[in-house]
């Protein structure tokens, strides 16, 4: 077997590098990053002055606590939905569905301007029991933009990560459930203790782009004025009228971002992935 495996390695085709496509390659990139930067109206002393500017740090804070806000709850909300559309009753199934029709079939931006004029609606919001007992209540008012922006992040993103999970577990074979449960497990522990893990190898890489995706979808609340990376490099374009160079400031700011989460998301695939790798 070691001598065929070494025969097998020495038939392997290996494909010749293509050193002038390489070249001509390069050569398009640098050209594209002199350009850029010789170019005067880009202003790159305006976006070295601002690129740790005190309110362009504090918006990145503002950005980063909200996408992992949204993204827990998100991901939680998404779970107990997943769990919904994979029953076998009727009722909750209809309700994930509706739920996930509901929040997937509205835009964002609309939820988000909907959960900041909720008092419109709701001028009182409270639980009662069924025989009048008040457990809690608040005003409507008291939903300030950062709590309205964080509603609305992470029950939309809870409908996509609902499918994510749901494809997920469908990936597992259903004959570990059947394992688990002929093990004596209830259903929920099965879930949570074999067939979850198991499907996080294919949870893992959509959830990955879903965290990059919100980083970059928190920029929509700047419309509720929540003070956030986008919003806070509007603020200051807006009175010192240097939109290009405050622009490139955020997306300096969300390149660097998303590419340590891509960093992550790699080394945590590659962890999860092992043993199953051709």
């Amino acid at each position: 077997r070691a001598k065929a495996s070494k025969a097998r390695q020495a038939l392997r085709v290996k494909r010749r590098p293509s050193y002038g496509r390489r070249s001509v390659d390069l050569m398009i990139v640098i050209g594209i990053f002199y350009a850029g930067m010789t170019n005067p109206n880009f202003q790159w002393d305006v976006v070295a002055q601002y690129l740790t500017h005190g309110a362009i740090l504090r918006g990145l804070v503002t950005t980063l606590q909200l996408t992992i806000i949204a993204m827990l709850l998100g991901t939680g909300v998404g779970i107990l939905i997943a769990l919904l559309m994979l029953s076998e009753e009727p009722g909750p199934r209809a309700f994930a569905a509706s739920y996930k029709w509901l929040l997937r079939g509205t835009p964002l931006l609309v939820q988000l301007i909907f959960w900041f004029n909720i008092s419109a609606l709701y001028p009182n919001i409270a639980l009662t029991l069924p025989g009048g007992y008040e457990l809690f209540s608040f005003s409507g008012n008291a939903i300030t933009p950062f709590m309205a922006a964080v509603l609305g992040l992470a029950l939309h993103e809870s409908a996509y990560m609902a499918e994510i999970i749901r494809g997920g577990v469908l990936a597992v074979g259903t004959g570990q459930q059947e394992a688990a449960t002929a093990l004596g497990m209830r259903k929920m522990q099965a879930f949570f203790r074999i067939v979850l893990p198991q499907a996080l190898r294919v949870i893992v890489p959509a959830t990955g782009n879903q965290v990059i995706l919100m980083l970059k979808t928190t920029s929509l609340v700047s419309v509720i004025a929540l003070p956030e990376l986008l919003y806070s490099a509007q603020t200051i374009y807006a009175r010192t009228f240097q939109i290009i160079p405050l622009l490139l400031v955020a997306s300096i700011w969300y390149l660097a971002v998303c590419s340590l989460l891509s960093i992550g998301q790699f080394l945590l695939e590659k962890r999860l992935g092992q043993g199953y790798r051709r």
